[in-house]
């Protein structure tokens, strides 16, 4: 005989009557790698399905998400030139404010959510401008090259500014400068709760951002600590941020849920390189059903409260969702 729960899984059509979690498309960013030059379409060898494109092949590929239902960018930039101070970050002829302008250009619909650092830009890898006695990033330096970045990058026409610094005080300090340079419509997505992890090593490589000394763990969060995660997201939410986020998500499921139910602010996970790598290695190997264990990865994801994903792999989820 069958009971309550049963009844209810008997036959595919109760079962997806019944169903809690639903992924859909509008849910998902796709990050961007922007290099310098032209024709350029590199393949991130840690990374299958992941390249560093030149301006011309991201008009492409954006082309290629709007056939598959994806209207949400993040871009990063890798630039010619680094410095201490990451100042091509700060330049209108910088390889982010440029490509902001040609997507703009050339693809309207697109919304694009600008990554703000620097580690890409420093020719020390780290998230800003280092303090010589300390040997560590400078926050209030680092605070206002920060806020800069963001008008420039707003007045190149991004729709949505993502500081990924961890610096105290980044979000007030970025809200505070936008609003006073007319752009108070621009939403601040804050990597509120980032984690010192050793899940972001391929990004490294593809974003060519490896520390050359030390490490970041002085102003990232220590993996092991919970309600200091907590904090981070509430102090963002305090200061202004418009959307919070928790970075890596698969290993910190406990940490989006705890930040679900202390917030109502809209909440991204992101479901970084390390994570990606991973699954595409078993897929590799053939120990796994890969596609079934990435969607039930992105469920997971929703499942714990996340409201936005920002995933390497949503061009194979939209294609799976939309049956091709």
């Amino acid at each position: 005989m069958f009971r309550r729960l049963r009844r209810l899984r008997l036959k595919p059509n109760l079962r997806e009557l019944v169903r809690e979690t639903r992924l859909d498309i509008n849910d998902f960013i796709y990050p961007l790698f922007i290099v310098e030059g032209d024709g350029i379409q590199n393949e991130i060898t840690s990374m299958p399905g992941v390249y560093q494109m030149s301006i011309d092949k991201i008009l492409c590929e954006c082309q290629v998400l709007k056939n598959l239902g994806i209207y949400h960018i993040l871009l990063f930039g890798i630039p010619s030139h680094k410095d201490a101070c990451g100042s091509e970050a700060l330049s209108d002829q910088g390889i982010i404010a440029k490509s902001i302008r040609a997507i703009k250009a050339k693809h309207p619909e697109m919304t694009i959510t600008a990554d703000l650092c620097f580690c890409e830009y420093t020719d020390h890898g780290h998230c800003g401008i280092i303090d010589p006695v300390l040997h560590s990033v400078d926050n209030d330096a680092t605070l206002e090259i920060l806020a800069q970045q963001a008008i420039v990058l707003c007045k190149s026409g991004a729709d949505v500014i993502a500081p990924s610094t961890m610096m105290d005080g980044m979000v007030v300090t970025i809200r505070t400068q936008l609003d006073r340079a007319g752009f108070s419509h621009i939403p601040i997505m804050s990597y509120s709760t980032k984690f010192a992890s050793a899940y972001y090593g391929p990004f490294r490589e593809v974003a060519q951002s490896t520390p050359s000394f030390g490490d970041r763990r002085s102003y990232q969060e220590d993996p092991a600590n919970r309600r200091e995660a907590i904090l981070e997201s509430l102090n963002d939410e305090a200061e202004g941020a418009d959307i919070l986020m928790v970075k890596p998500a698969l290993a910190y499921l406990d940490i989006v849920r705890d930040i679900r139910e202390q917030t109502l602010l809209p909440l991204a996970v992101y479901n970084v390189s390390g994570e990606y790598a991973m699954l595409k290695a078993a897929q590799k190997a053939g120990i796994i059903d890969y596609e079934k264990v990435m969607l039930e990865t992105m469920i997971a994801f929703k499942r714990s409260g996340a409201d936005i994903i920002i995933s390497y792999h949503a061009k194979e989820v939209a294609t799976l969702l939309q049956g091709k």
